[in-house]
This record gives C-alpha cells, sequence and structure tokens, in this order.
C-alpha cells in the first residue's frame, strides 16, 4: 500500500474512500524539514500552506505525484516538481462561482456602504446623525486584472446590474471579445476609467508586487481596489499609502501577504477597508467539490492516468 501525505483537511467519508487504497500520513501544514521521518510518500495531499521546492523534493525520492488542494500554485516549485518527474495538479473551476460571488458581494459593499453603515449603527452614531450618502453601483465600470475563468463568471454575474466590464491580460483573449462580455483595455486606461478594480491573477515572479504606487496613482480618487488574487500581487507598503494619503476611496482585500493577518497591521486601521479571511471559495458546496477534484485528481496520477486539471502532465509526459 503506498504511502500519501495528507497537510490539509478532510471530510471524514473522503478520508476514509482514499484509506481504502493508501496508506495516509498527517504531516503538519508547513513543515518542510526532516519529512523522511513521516515515511516515503508517494503522493502529497495539501491546500498550499506548505511550499514545495527544490530542497523538499530532494527528501523525498519517491515522491510521485503532488495534488494541491486550490486553485493557486505558487506554493509548489512546479519547474523543480517537472525536473524530479512529479506530476502536479491544483483545482481550477469549481471555485469560479464562490470567488465571483464575493467580489460581487465586496463590490456592494464598498460601493453602498453596506460594512461602514453596520458599524455606524452598532456605534450609536445613527443617533447622533443621517450617514453620509454613498454612490449607486449601477452604471460604473469594474476594470478585471486576469481575466481567466474567475474573471469572466465575475463580468457575467455583474451585467445585470448595468456595470460596464473591462479588462486587462498580458495578452488578449479573443473568447471574451467574441463573447462580449468585456471589453479589453490598456492598463493604464484601464485603471483610469475604472471604479473598482479588482485582481484575479496567479502569483508569478512576473505578478509578484507588480500594483505599486504609480498604479494606485492612474485610479480615481472614487475608485476601490479589490484583491481577490494573491497578497504578494500588490505592494503593501503603496496600497497603505494609497489609502493614507486619500490616493483612492478605499479596499476589499481577500488575501494577504502575511495569513492570517496580524491585528498590528496597518490594514486593520482603516474604516475604508473591508478585510476577508482568505474566503473566496469558502462554501461548503465549493470546498467539498474542490477536495473531491483534488482526490480525484490524487488518484488518477498515482495509478498513471492523467488528471483531469494537472499542471505539468504534458511537460512530464507528453501531450
Amino acid at each position: 500500500m503506498e504511502t500519501v501525505f495528507i497537510s490539509s483537511s478532510l471530510p471524514d467519508d473522503l478520508r476514509a474512500r482514499l484509506a481504502e487504497t493508501y496508506r495516509l500520513v498527517d504531516v503538519p501544514e508547513g513543515e518542510t524539514s526532516n519529512l523522511a521521518q513521516y515515511g516515503e510518500p508517494a503522493g502529497w495531499f495539501m491546500d498550499g500552506g506548505t511550499p514545495v521546492d527544490a530542497a523538499v523534493i530532494a527528501q523525498l525520492p519517491s515522491l510521485r505525484m503532488v495534488s494541491n488542494h486550490g486553485v493557486g500554485y505558487d506554493s509548489v516549485d512546479v519547474p523543480a516538481a517537472t525536473s524530479a518527474n512529479i506530476v502536479v495538479t491544483n483545482t481550477p473551476g469549481v471555485l469560479d462561482n464562490a470567488v465571483a460571488e464575493l467580489t460581487l458581494g465586496l463590490i456592494l459593499a464598498l460601493g453602498r456602504g453596506i460594512v461602514t453603515y453596520d458599524r455606524y449603527v452598532r456605534d450609536g452614531s445613527w443617533e447622533r446623525a443621517w450617514p453620509p450618502l454613498t454612490h449607486d453601483v449601477h452604471g460604473t465600470t469594474l476594470g478585471v486584472v486576469g481575466m481567466g475563468r474567475i474573471g469572466r463568471r465575475l463580468a457575467e454575474i455583474v451585467a445585470p446590474l448595468g456595470i460596464t466590464v473591462l479588462y486587462h491580460n498580458r495578452s488578449r483573449n479573443p473568447e471574451i471579445d467574441a463573447s462580449g462580455v468585456a471589453e479589453w483595455a490598456e492598463w493604464e486606461d484601464m485603471l483610469q476609467r475604472s471604479d473598482f478594480v479588482t485582481l484575479h491573477t496567479p502569483l508569478t515572479q512576473r505578478t509578484r508586487g507588480f500594483f505599486v504606487r504609480e498604479d494606485f496613482a492612474l485610479m480615481k480618487p472614487s475608485a476601490y481596489l479589490i484583491n481577490m488574487a494573491r497578497g504578494a500581487v500588490v505592494n503593501t507598503d503603496d496600497l497603505v499609502a494609497a489609502l493614507r494619503e486619500g490616493t483612492i476611496a478605499g479596499a476589499a482585500l481577500d488575501v494577504f501577504e502575511e495569513e492570517p493577518l496580524p491585528v498590528s497591521s496597518p490594514l486593520v486601521e482603516f474604516d475604508n477597508v473591508i478585510l476577508q479571511p482568505h474566503n473566496g471559495s469558502a462554501t461548503e458546496e465549493t470546498r467539498r467539490a474542490m477536495v473531491e477534484l483534488a482526490i480525484r485528481n490524487l488518484e488518477d496520477g498515482l495509478a498513471g492516468r492523467r488528471p483531469e486539471t494537472p499542471l505539468n502532465w504534458d511537460e512530464i509526459f507528453g501531450g
């Protein structure tokens, strides 16, 4: 019976399913040293909380499969895994609706001051004065950075609200252009025209820290930034400066460079910032679907079959 490391929570019934075929060994999330003490795994089921780099891979010569329970895979050095003939998978697609729905919720919460008004009632401010007015979301412009599956789903669900969607990718998406759900725009043009800018890009060497002070300066003073990608995509110091200086009207953040976000973070100080605990996919239905896909990927990969959503199968075995 082959060994599989488990570094993610699993519903009891799905864990039992795996245990019928594999010897399961729980490895604490984030553990990267002395991994041999846990055995010689053929597979590793994780949720992105453990960095898998060349040093980790060198400790596990029997490892053939890393099944990442999540769409982001920046914690795994995919080129190093490919060099070691280790198949890496993630779980795209199944969380598109959930992330798009939360993004829409944050757009409405920012534009209509929902969180601010809640605080206004709770702290007694309403007893002293009527709250300030907000602005219509209908008729605004949304800039989507990273028009993939989630970006497209978001564009589809905001359309009935009368929101115009612009998008910017490194290259244009002909399918999106043909669909009419969004209009491609140059980077500067998109930032200058958008009332909301939402980030949905993967974290890569190219995107790490790419949203900086100069980009905030291009945005309207009345505009909001929403980060649903990875915290490191945005330069946090520049974001804090933009908020303090009033360069932008506010932000909604589901991801951070350090997670959990320390209560000492300056981001906690701003009333015009909505903070979420990296819960874009945090619905029972979506999380189970993600786990089920990750399990199927693991089973297929260890059986020598092409997984449903591989990241490097073709590089290892050919198309």
